[in-house]
């Protein structure tokens, strides 16, 4: 995917926490074992792990329950991948993070729990926590002195 692609989106972009973009990921993709109780939960129930992400890597635009319920309806049919990819793309983006260990698209339709423990990771390493929701991490941004973006009124978690 081409960064023109979410072009919208990285004009709101603001780094929690400034780390060096080297372009590699904090974590493997199978170093699940760094936050088990992630593992655990995303091993059980993906579609919750994709949620919390999903409100984190747009910025509290797309609520969790709208892409759990969107990756679970998916899921059904086996095409989760397709819906949860682009935000593995997405979060690379904001991260200059590197297409590894293969296309974001393979990496989600061959691994999907570790994709998505992976990206968890990423987020917490930056700062963020997705199981607080966006909402939280913003106040926390704010209290350190850096400027969340804003977000329309009536976006909740």
């Amino acid at each position: 995917m081409s960064a023109s692609i979410y072009g919208a989106a990285r004009s709101v972009d603001v780094e929690p926490v400034q780390v060096p973009n080297s372009g590699k990921w904090s974590t493997g993709l199978f170093d699940c074992g760094e936050d088990p109780s992630n593992c655990f939960a995303t091993f059980c129930c993906p579609f919750i792990t994709f949620g919390r992400n999903v409100e984190i890597i747009d910025r509290g635009k797309t609520s969790p329950v709208e892409a759990t319920r969107t990756y679970y309806l998916l899921g059904m049919f086996g095409c989760a991948f397709c819906h949860s990819f682009p935000y593995r793309a997405k979060l690379r983006a904001q991260y200059s993070l590197l297409e590894e260990p293969c296309g974001d698209c393979l990496v989600h339709w061959c691994c999907i729990q570790y994709a998505l423990c992976q990206e968890y990771r990423e987020l917490k390493s930056r700062g963020l926590d997705p199981s607080k929701g966006w909402a939280a991490n913003a106040v926390k941004m704010n209290q350190n002195g850096r400027e969340p973006p804003v977000v329309e009124q009536g976006m909740s978690r």
